[in-house]
């Protein structure tokens, strides 16, 4: 299920007869447990076209360098395996995520996106919202409850916070539904930033360099679980 309060519609487009539905994952980097992902699939499905993810990497994510950026790429490798396994195609281009998701916006019905906190996250959302000429809605996927659900005011005290979180927790827990496209994606064509080859990938990138790889943490869903575990 998902709740109809972590939906948002971010501008007043209408749903145009685009060749696909787009998802701009940026801040959920995972297939399991994304409402933006499954609420993307519930609309492609509606609409009877297929669902295109898109990922957009740049190379001036504040504070991010070489370490954040092999991690995430791990990740986003697993994600991209994922969703093939699905029936749906993932796009990445190595385009500022707004820019990207612009272009990509250009042959789709509707488009999708997950929510972010940070400023930089907020401005992307923000500018595709305006420019492109299909709906934005935002699906938050990050925080168990939103944050407007939360509260309605700035909580001093944990004491007083607490209570309204436990009142409203096993509502927003439920199971997610892991939906299946009706039409695939995967025979469509698009240029895409190869990313199999970790490290090719990552020496195209214009990053901050200071601070290298590690051996001990790897990015990616199954490798969360088998700390958890």
């Amino acid at each position: 299920m998902i709740q109809k309060e972590r939906i948002k519609v971010l501008n007043q487009k209408r749903v145009r007869r685009g060749a696909y539905v787009l998802y701009w994952m940026q801040a959920s980097q995972r297939t399991l447990y994304n409402h933006a992902l499954e609420y993307a699939l519930t609309r492609a499905n509606e609409l009877k076209k297929p669902l295109v993810v898109f990922f957009g990497i740049t190379d001036h994510f504040p504070e991010a360098n070489e370490r954040h950026y092999a991690f995430m790429l791990e990740g986003l490798k697993e994600v991209k395996q994922d969703l093939r396994e699905r029936g749906i195609q993932m796009v990445i281009l190595h385009q500022s995520p707004e820019l990207g998701a612009l272009k990509m916006a250009k042959k789709a019905s509707l488009l999708i996106v997950d929510r972010g906190y940070l400023r930089i996250q907020r401005q992307w959302r923000q500018f595709a919202a305006k420019q492109i000429d299909c709906p934005l809605i935002q699906v938050e996927s990050e925080a168990i409850i939103p944050v407007e659900e939360a509260s309605s005011k700035e909580e001093y005290s944990a004491a007083t916070f607490r209570p309204k979180i436990l009142r409203k927790l096993s509502r927003f827990l439920a199971p997610l539904e892991e939906r299946e496209p009706s039409v695939s994606s995967l025979s469509m064509d698009f240029n895409s930033f190869e990313i199999d080859d970790l490290e090719k990938a990552l020496s195209k990138l214009q990053i901050d360099r200071n601070a290298g790889r590690v051996n001990y943490f790897h990015g990616g869903t199954k490798e969360a679980l088998n700390h958890h575990l």
